[in-house]
């Protein structure tokens, strides 16, 4: 696919948001609420559950379903609440040995006044920073838009996966349009300049997997359930020392740096 086609299959009306995966994928999944500082954010989702009979903590960032829903949901755009929420049910996995999955669909952090308020900076490079010594596995996959600091407060894991049909950036293409030329109308130009399709990421050493698009109708949520079960178990056969140390390298590596 062309990268804006990507961008534009990624906000698509009818896509499966985070609680469908969750909904085929966990068993008995019970949700968590509120980050003990402020208030509950409805636009991530945290619980456990079992995933293939491994007790499993995830945490999606939630666009919602009908209007109503996704408005309640702030379309998906997190405050700093949401990702502190997140970051406690993290902080109790790796107390309890549980591995963590992240499912990633938003166009970035909320950017209003009260979120920078109430600290959305310090609240993602938190995330970032804990989620890189969690001792315990974590695997991210970016569902639908991995937009900016918004999705990588959920995204840094040992293995990052991508849907075919997603995007992970930096900026959007309509936003780095404005910047750069004054003119979000050149989204399209702005889209193949910012290498921000599955298999850019997956060249540049950024994600480890593309999951075809068919894998996340209901008749191919099986298959996806199987790879993540397996991802988990490998994961969970390497001892701390040695999870952390590769989750330090795969980061370090990106870009051609340290490998």
């Amino acid at each position: 696919m062309k990268a804006y086609d990507c961008v534009q299959a990624s906000r698509a009306k009818g896509r499966p948001t985070a609680l469908a995966y969750i909904g085929a994928m966990i068993d008995g999944f019970v949700e968590m609420h509120g980050d003990r500082r402020f208030a509950d954010d409805p636009a991530v989702v945290a619980g456990v559950g079992y995933l293939s009979g491994m007790p499993i903590t995830v945490v999606g960032i939630e666009k919602g379903g009908d209007t109503a829903d996704k408005v309640r949901r702030n379309f998906g755009s997190a405050n700093p609440e949401g990702y502190r929420k997140a970051l406690r049910q993290i902080k109790l996995a790796e107390k309890f040995h549980r591995p963590v999955l992240c499912l990633v669909d938003t166009s970035g952090a909320y950017c209003g006044v009260g979120a920078e308020e109430r600290g959305q900076g310090e609240a993602i490079a938190e995330n970032m920073y804990e989620m890189m010594t969690a001792k315990t596995p974590i695997l991210s996959i970016v569902i639908g838009e991995g937009g900016s600091g918004g999705a990588l407060a959920l995204a840094v894991a040992d293995e990052v996966w991508m849907l075919e049909d997603a995007y992970y950036s930096v900026i959007s293409p309509e936003g780095a349009a404005s910047i750069l030329w004054k003119d979000a109308k050149r989204a399209k130009e702005a889209a193949e300049s910012l290498r921000l399709t599955a298999q850019d990421l997956y060249d540049l050493g950024v994600i480890e997997n593309i999951i075809p698009a068919a894998q996340t109708r209901e008749a191919g949520m099986p298959r996806l359930k199987q790879a993540l079960s397996e991802a988990f178990q490998r994961r969970a056969a390497l001892d701390t020392a040695t999870l952390l140390e590769q989750r330090y390298r795969k980061f370090r590596g990106i870009g051609g740096g340290e490998a």
